[in-house]
């Protein structure tokens, strides 16, 4: 009786440690780990999505991500401040394809530069972000 009892337990804690298991693989199905940029940008989250900034001196371009898959930007409204210093410089952001907006413009980049995002999608409540240049 004793060995059934045994048996009995090393089953339970086998399917145990499969349920779980199975658990965690379920919670990251979406496949993509929202701390590492697609574009070689930086990652913030807001309104339940993923936006990747990618800076460069002559213009600014946000990438909207859910859960690793492209989110249309058609009809999405935008705004963005580069804080470099003491100094600001206004950008706004225009649907440029199929995930992305892009702002043209003049912009200081560097270590310690922020940049305040302030994003509306269709039907979607507005996304506020800030970026710190690393």
């Amino acid at each position: 009786m004793l060995r059934n009892v045994i048996t009995t337990t090393r089953i339970t804690l086998a399917c145990l440690a499969l349920g779980i298991a199975c658990i965690a693989a379920a919670a990251d199905k979406h496949g993509h780990d929202h701390d590492k940029p697609l574009h070689g940008g930086i990652i913030a989250e807001a309104a339940g999505l993923d936006f990747e900034l990618v800076t460069k001196a002559d213009s600014l371009t946000l990438y909207v991500i859910d859960n690793g898959k492209p989110v249309p930007t058609a009809g999405a409204k935008g705004a963005a401040t580069v804080h470099a210093g003491s100094e600001k410089t206004a950008a706004t952001f225009e649907a440029a394809g199929e995930n992305k907006l892009v702002a043209k413009g003049s912009f200081k980049m560097g270590v310690g530069v922020r940049v305040a995002v302030a994003v509306t999608l269709p039907g979607k409540p507005e996304a506020k972000l800030n970026f710190r240049l690393k």
